[in-house]
């Protein structure tokens, strides 16, 4: 008789990498915004697009039992401060995130990619 095994845990090759996701998200970032300006009747469109972008790059990733979360913040450069945080109750074996944050003369963006283990 065979007993179901369950994987709890996802094994060391499919577990979640934050340097990989980091680096993927500053692709994305370079790619999308490296020449555009703060336009506050597109920014919306744009902080979706980038969102999509990266929860697909993130599902072609091999990180098997996963699911995602992706927040993208974006703001106009106007010489202010900007803090932005999030907190989230997670697994520290498992869960974690990658992220980047892109700036240039007009514009900044940050960008997170989360997980957590099912």
């Amino acid at each position: 008789m065979n007993d179901p095994s369950y994987l709890i845990r996802p094994n060391y090759k499919q577990k979640f990498r934050p340097a990989v996701v980091s680096q993927l998200i500053h692709q994305i970032l370079v790619a999308k915004l490296h020449s555009q300006t703060y336009n506050p009747d597109t920014c919306s469109q744009y902080t979706r697009e980038i969102a999509d972008e990266i929860k697909h790059k993130l599902k072609d990733c091999d990180f098997d039992r996963y699911k995602f979360i992706v927040n993208v913040v974006m703001g106009e450069i106007r010489g202010e401060g900007v803090k932005v945080g999030a907190r989230c109750f997670w697994d520290s074996d498992t869960d974690n995130m990658g992220q980047d944050t892109f700036i240039n003369d007009s514009l900044f963006c940050v960008a997170a990619g989360r997980t957590t283990s099912f």
